[in-house]
C-alpha cells in the first residue's frame, strides 16, 4: 500500500478506496436485501444478488462524486471519471474477493473463517475485499497516472 503515497494525493486516494469498499458493501447489502431477486453465484454465496452488486457499484460511484465535489482540495489531481472508474474497480474486486473467500469456506466446509470476531465470520471476512481491491486499485491508479 505504500505505493499509494507516491501517487498524487495518494493518502486521500487510499482513504477513498477504503470508504468505497465500505459503501459498496453497504449498498450491496441494502439494495440486495430490499429488491434482490437474481442470484449472483448461488452455489458460492446464496444471498448475493445482481441487484445488490449493482447497488454497491452505485454507492461506490456516488462516493466518487462526494469526494470530488465535497473535498476538491484533496482530489484535484484526478478527474471525476477517474474517481468513478476507481469506484467500479473497487466494487468489482471487492465482490470478487468476497466470493473467493466464500468459495474457500464452502470448499473447507466451515461457516466462519475464525472466532476472533464472533458473529462477523472471522478476520478473513473483514479483509476479504482488501485482498483483491488493493492490488487492482493500485494497478488502475498507476495506469490512470501513466496513460491519461
Amino acid at each position: 500500500m505504500s505505493m499509494y503515497y507516491t501517487l498524487p494525493n495518494g493518502m486521500h486516494l487510499l482513504l477513498a478506496m477504503f470508504i468505497m469498499i465500505w459503501l459498496n458493501d453497504t449498498g450491496a447489502f441494502c439494495v440486495g436485501s430490499m429488491i434482490g431477486k437474481h442470484k449472483l453465484f448461488p452455489r458460492i454465496s446464496p444471498n448475493k444478488s445482481w441487484e445488490g452488486f449493482f447497488g454497491g457499484v452505485v454507492f461506490a460511484i456516488a462516493s466518487a462524486f462526494v469526494f470530488k465535489y465535497g473535498f476538491p482540495q484533496y482530489f484535484d489531481n484526478i478527474s471525476i471519471g477517474g474517481l468513478c472508474g476507481l469506484g467500479v474497480v473497487v466494487s468489482a474486486f471487492a465482490t470478487w474477493g468476497d466470493l473467493v473467500e466464500s468459495l474457500i469456506k464452502r470448499t473447507l466446509g466451515v461457516k466462519d473463517s475464525g472466532t476472533l470476531l464472533p458473529g462477523h465470520g472471522g478476520i478473513l471476512d473483514r479483509i476479504d475485499s482488501l485482498l483483491l481491491v488493493v492490488p487492482a486499485s493500485l494497478l488502475y491508479l498507476t495506469a490512470l497516472r501513466l496513460y491519461f
